[in-house]
């Protein structure tokens, strides 16, 4: 591959909203019912029907539309996209065009075109061999899905990779999960993505023309699709070939992608105005009602916490778990002078270990948690101590962490304690030739020494004091 094509990608990604029924009807939204059993002449498009807009998406639209920084429109309309297929009983979806609900906004450094309501089509479903009709293969469509409430969001061409494509994709499913407005499941196809891929030279401002990916039904098959096309983008461009705009298909089982159709432009779809329907106009009320339902959000939690000093995967992790960023606040709150690194250490590391191990245990309160933290800051116990008091208190959550270190003998073993110099000097006693390398100027042997020492103490030692301790005894 040429260093000097970069690549240019952008992400169209489908969101189905959680909303009660279908965005102009009131038949009920479904997942693995029995076919066809949640229609009405509306979403069939019988003659003689009027649409009529579902609140409750328009509510939830406008929350996405703040919470990716969107531009919210005075007034937006809907438009008849044209297009025919069997999974469209009207010959043409209802969506949004040139006034969407929401316009240019941002999710971290990617730029938002629009943000805009529209209708889903029915699932197609090909029979195969076992539903041959006439000799004919069978597609069999299933309009229960068809009508159910989208929001389609478009990027500016700000993806410059891959990998990066699937990194903003799993932090906008994150964003719009924790709007709570849809559950954003890929395998139940209530989020899809779609990749715009094209390259360029390096340094240039011209799009090359641009292929499209669709439904990709997992962020790991979304970069290996984007990585493929790539490859033969640039694989073409070096050959100096011409791109063909089209639509692509890639097979995660073979790697391969295959051509499905000619890409279409706005024109195709023959955009007018939809006559059935009145102009959406949010209102002040509406506005600050979604507004006011904001949850701090993955982006501006990750900031957060990295501007407290955690690094870039705990803030990470805490960003795409507002339980677990809860508990970690009231854990840090609890723990008063303790550094924000350490309790999230604690919190995301040894505690979320500790509850695996115990078969995925309740977290225990955050109070207990932050004393043990705080014991091991101050050298009561060493932090293999705190690990066992840390099962116990998985364990029983209304132990107490004093009582434990007392119960289980667990209190640390300091420089003034008499006891822990004479365990250092028959732990160097016990093994001369570590002693003799320390001596010698091999700092790592001391790790032999200090580990026995350790063994002997059950980890109550404090390692800072062994090898002080250590060093001491061997006159350096």
């Amino acid at each position: 591959m040429s260093d000097e094509l970069e690549a240019v990608i952008g992400l169209e990604i489908h969101v189905q909203l959680a909303t009660r029924t279908k965005m102009f009807c009131g038949c009920e939204l479904s997942f693995g019912d029995e076919p066809n059993v949640h229609t009405c002449p509306i979403c069939l498009a019988h003659p003689g029907i009027l649409p009529v807009p579902n609140e409750e998406a328009i509510a939830y639209a406008l929350k996405i539309g703040l919470a990716l920084d969107c531009e919210i429109a005075p007034r937006s309309i809907f438009h008849r996209k044209n297009y025919f297929y069997p999974d469209n009983p009207k010959a043409y979806q209802i969506s949004q065009y040139d006034i969407p609900i929401c316009g240019p906004g941002k999710l971290g450094e990617i730029r938002i075109t629009r943000a805009h309501l529209e209708e889903d089509a029915a699932k197609t479903i090909h029979a195969g061999t076992s539903g041959r009709i006439h000799g004919s293969t069978a597609s069999l469509v299933d309009f229960n899905r068809g009508g159910t409430p989208l929001v389609e969001i478009v990027t500016e061409p700000d993806l410059r990779g891959a990998a990066e494509a699937a990194d903003w994709a799993r932090l906008l499913r994150e964003t719009v999960r924790q709007l709570g407005v849809s559950n954003v499941n890929m395998e139940e196809g209530s989020l899809r993505v779609d990749a715009n891929v094209s390259v360029r030279p390096v340094g240039s401002d011209e799009l090359g023309v641009k292929t499209e990916l669709k439904n990709m039904n997992s962020f790991r098959f979304l970069q290996r699709g984007i990585e493929a096309e790539l490859e033969r983008q640039r694989g073409i461009v070096e050959a100096g070939g011409t791109i063909e705009q089209e639509t692509l298909h890639f097979d995660p089982a073979s790697g391969e992608l295959t051509s499905l159709r000619s890409k279409e432009e706005a024109h195709d779809y023959r955009y007018f105005p939809e006559p059935d329907l009145v102009p959406i106009v949010p209102t002040e009320a509406m506005i600050a009602a979604a507004r006011a339902s904001l949850p701090e959000l993955p982006a501006a939690r990750q900031a957060r916490y990295e501007g407290e000093g955690l690094d870039d995967a705990q803030a990470r992790l805490l960003a795409a778990d507002p339980e677990l960023a809860r508990y970690f606040d009231a854990v840090l709150a609890a723990a008063g002078a303790a550094e924000p690194r350490v309790v999230a250490n604690w919190v995301t590391g040894d505690l979320t270990a500790a509850l695996r191990a115990a078969d995925d245990a309740e977290r225990p309160e955050p109070g207990p948690v932050a004393d043990l933290i705080g014991a091991v800051a101050a050298k009561t116990i060493s932090h293999a101590g705190g690990k066992q008091v840390l099962a116990i208190l998985v364990a029983d959550e209304d132990a107490d962490v004093a009582e434990i270190i007392e119960r289980e003998g667990l209190a640390q073993m300091g420089g003034e304690d008499g006891e822990l110099a004479a365990i250092v000097a028959a732990a160097i006693e016990g093994d001369p030739d570590a002693a003799e390398q320390i001596r010698s100027g091999n700092g790592r042997a001391i790790g032999a020494i200090v580990g026995a020492v350790m063994r002997e103490t059950k980890g109550r030692a404090d390692g800072g004091e062994v090898n002080r301790l250590i060093r001491e005894q061997l006159g350096l």
